[in-house]
């Protein structure tokens, strides 16, 4: 007999047929009903056991977090809450789950203790759901930018630049920690390492995607970054996913273009994809929210935040007007920001780009021109020689989901720039290449993908939307 899924049998109209159905118990209450799950939904569906002519001791074994077999008939449901349910005619149990030790008991966890038990956490409803919505997001990212004539291009993970230019990376070496070779001066001689350099996980695969750019025209990368930066906060891992493409002949209005819509591409197709879970993250979230002060909370629900981005024009605003606006704010003037805004140059914080989305303008922004002093040396330089052709993303909610620009094409003023920020121009030798040869116009943008798996489910720590977090003091399993 076919297997079926959950999923499938829920929305099935073949009442009175012999079904098989496999996965694990939630619940099973008066001795007779089963509430099975195999997480291919977040509904469960009910199997209706006869308990007089089922031995005494596989009742015993329906436990929650055991693995069974069914096999039943498919009938209409009697009871409230779903349509049909199985009326089980045998039952094998595949894999026990002493109800003394499974820590994943049908109650209300904190996070806290889900977190410390991640292994499992996917059995309840709020992670299972996540799960689901991450794994529909990531299909859409690559559909996207399939669909759209971009290449697929896997950037290095060991890498000798910082792309970023902030030097918060993680060592790869395969030295002793108190065994390693010296130069002379007293310093590590990382010749001898096996990479005859020194070496770190990757921050970004821009720089990378960049050279691929100028020979495929459209590119996107998707995979593991890594920040050694000692962030414990509610937005901030070790190692997380970034989304980058990069394409040549395109200015920063283009990449614009593209950032708005590739976001509102992939969060609708969440929306058409993941309606059950969506509704029950949503009834979640509005739960959660009525324990915060009412000026704490959200004015929309989770599907209109998503609503919200998919159906408004993002406002395009420089960064020159969107500081005015702050500076000249409510919240400013009366001293309500953390970070007041005093004077031109100042590095923007979640609140103000928060302000700008959800109060001001009240439509997604992309924030253009920032000075340059504040961004990275691959940015290019406008004429006015303080100003660089950056963008962010900002959403409610969150603040930035998305950073950009225009790159620097002119081989001049980038070397110029990497010898300023001070930056060993050897390591990028690579990099300048790229303006000697064919250079052209082009633009990229990264998106932290677990900023967009939060945003799309409305959880609120960055920890509950990646399998397993690596956190400072954290990398457990």
């Amino acid at each position: 007999m076919m297997i079926s899924s959950v999923s499938e049998l829920l929305v099935s109209d073949k009442f009175l047929q012999e079904v098989q159905v496999k996965g694990w118990v939630r619940t099973f209450r008066s001795n007779r009903f089963i509430a099975l799950n195999d997480g291919s939904t977040i509904k469960n569906i009910q199997c209706v056991v006869d308990f007089e002519n089922t031995d005494e001791n596989t009742l015993k074994r329906i436990a929650t977090g055991a693995a069974v077999n069914i096999k039943g008939t498919l009938i209409e449901s009697q009871g409230r809450g779903q349509t049909v349910e199985i009326q089980v005619s045998e039952l094998e149990i595949l894999g026990d789950s002493n109800p003394d030790e499974y820590p994943i008991q049908p109650k209300k966890h904190s996070m806290e203790f889900l977190r410390e038990n991640a292994h499992l956490r996917v059995r309840t409803n709020t992670f299972s759901a996540v799960m689901r919505v991450r794994s529909a997001l990531s299909f859409a990212v690559h559909k996207y930018f399939q669909e759209n004539g971009f290449n697929y291009v896997n950037t290095p993970i060991v890498t000798g630049s910082d792309a970023e230019g902030a030097g918060e990376m993680f060592r790869v070496t395969t030295f002793e920690p108190n065994d390693a070779p010296t130069t002379e001066d007293g310093g590590v001689d990382y010749s001898q390492d096996f990479f005859g350099k020194e070496t770190n996980l990757t921050v970004s695969g821009q720089l990378e995607a960049e050279t691929f750019a100028m020979a495929l025209g459209k590119v996107y990368t998707f995979g593991p970054t890594f920040r050694a930066e000692n962030s414990n906060t509610t937005r901030h891992l070790a190692e997380f996913w970034m989304i980058e493409p990069e394409v040549a002949f395109c200015d920063l209005d283009g990449n614009m273009d593209l950032s708005e819509d590739f976001i509102k591409s992939v969060l609708a197709y969440v929306l058409e994809h993941c309606k059950d879970d969506l509704a029950f993250l949503e009834q979640r979230l509005t739960q959660e929210e009525k324990s915060k002060p009412q000026a704490e909370r959200s004015e929309m629900t989770l599907i209109e935040k998503l609503h919200f981005v998919v159906d408004n024009n993002f406002k395009r605003v420089s960064y020159t007007e969107a500081i005015d606006i702050l500076r000249n704010s409510k919240p400013n003037k009366k001293k309500k920001f953390q970070f007041p805004i005093n004077e031109w140059g100042a590095d923007l914080q979640s609140e103000h780009e928060r302000y700008l989305v959800e109060k001001h303008f009240k439509c997604p922004v992309i924030l253009f021109d920032y000075p340059a002093n504040i961004k990275a040396f691959y940015m290019r330089l406008n004429d006015d020689g303080k100003t660089v052709r950056a963008m962010d993303v900002l959403f409610p909610g969150i603040g930035e989901i998305a950073g950009g620009s225009q790159r620097e094409e002119r081989y001049d003023v980038l070397l110029d720039k990497i010898k300023t920020m001070g930056i060993d121009e050897k390591e990028l030798w690579w990099y300048l290449d790229l303006r000697k040869f064919g250079t052209a116009v082009h633009s990229g943008f990264g998106l932290g993908f677990e900023r967009l798996v939060q945003f799309a489910t409305g959880m609120g720590n960055i920890r509950d939307v990646i399998p397993f977090p690596r956190t400072p003091q954290n990398a457990e399993f």
